[in-house]
């Protein structure tokens, strides 16, 4: 667990955060009416999304949810300059590896310059322990909280889409 399998090098970070943290109060959590606006009209059409909110994507293999998941983050990437998280719990080698090259070509994640990159990704794979695959979604949640708290030049924090695939296996 913590080692890059991207072939790209260490990871260099100034910070490190412990997975297992306390919550925010109630009254830290920010509840807001506003929409996010997908890009893909039949989910902001028929189930729009709010922001700080939580949506399930449910359905039987092969029917478009690791499709969906690709098309959000590419279009939080592009139109919102978001950012998102994806945390892979159980997933077949062969799927992280495509979705990893899938996300090279749409842009979103630039190997030439780390910092331009849109989207963190974290797995365990089916292979390794039961308790990497347990750490994984906490990884992937802790670090999509620091991207939310640490704030930017003007002071804010940024936009985070965060993605579990699959939860069934955590």
């Amino acid at each position: 667990l913590g080692r890059p399998i991207d072939e790209v090098g260490p990871i260099e970070a100034k910070d490190g955060w412990e997975i297992h943290r306390p919550a925010p109060s109630y009254e830290e959590q920010a509840a807001t009416s506003e929409l996010l606006e997908t890009g893909i009209k039949v989910i902001d059409l028929m189930c729009p999304f709010a922001k700080g909110g939580k949506v399930g994507l449910f359905g039987g293999a092969g029917v478009g949810k690791t499709v969906n998941m690709l098309e959000l983050i590419n279009n939080i990437a592009t139109q919102h300059s978001g950012l998102s998280v994806f945390a892979g719990v159980g997933e077949r080698t062969r799927e992280g590896n495509d979705f990893y090259h899938e996300m090279i070509e749409a842009g979103v994640v630039n190997l030439d310059d780390k910092t331009q990159s849109k989207v963190a990704m974290v797995y365990g794979q089916m292979n390794e322990p039961p308790g990497n695959r347990l750490r994984v979604a906490l990884t992937g949640l802790t670090m999509a909280e620091y991207f939310r708290d640490e704030k930017d030049e003007s002071g804010k924090g940024r936009d985070v889409l965060f993605f579990v695939d699959n939860i069934y296996r955590y």
